[in-house]
């Protein structure tokens, strides 16, 4: 990272900064690195539109867009500090988000496990499933589940209007 840039950061984007190093990611859970993603975000946005308008304004004055823009070189190496700190926050928010999903996982898994093993053995056939070695029908569909759902609503209406005679 470049010392001068870092000179230039208030006190609460270094610590921001400060907050993206890898150790202190570790330590985060979900939530809290989250709440970071939210701030790293904020911070990212004001300086790519602070960049924005500075460079549209400048170019009126400097001529062109190319010679405008050596002019604005803070706020755009702001900017491209504070994309770089989201992308790390962003990989440690889907590293985080895959842990808790998988241990979700884990714990259904092991429901269903002691519920399958609480269960009698033997049960009753179950009338509205296929018989073992049969195939279940396809449903005939007109190729839309709105379609279809408004073709039978629509069954169902002319029904009641033909009951109520």
């Amino acid at each position: 990272m470049n010392q001068g840039l870092m000179n230039s950061l208030t006190e609460a984007e270094r610590l921001l900064v400060a907050e993206s190093e890898r150790d202190v990611l570790k330590g985060l859970d979900e939530d809290e690195l989250l709440e970071l993603h939210q701030r790293v975000r904020r911070a990212r946005t004001k300086y790519v539109k602070n960049y924005r308008r500075a460079a549209g304004a400048a170019v009126a004055s400097a001529g062109g867009r190319g010679m405008s823009y050596p002019r604005n070189q803070r706020d755009r190496d702001k900017a491209e500090l504070f994309e770089s700190v989201l992308a790390k926050v962003s990989r440690e928010v889907a590293v985080a988000a895959r842990r808790a999903s998988m241990e979700l996982r884990g714990e259904r898994l092991d429901a269903a496990r002691s519920a399958k093993a609480t269960a009698p053995a033997t049960r009753a056939a179950d009338p509205a499933k296929p018989a073992a070695g049969t195939r279940a029908r396809a449903k005939k569909t007109t190729g839309g589940l709105k379609k279809d759902a408004s073709t039978q609503a629509m069954g169902a209406r002319r029904q009641a209007k033909r009951d109520s005679r």
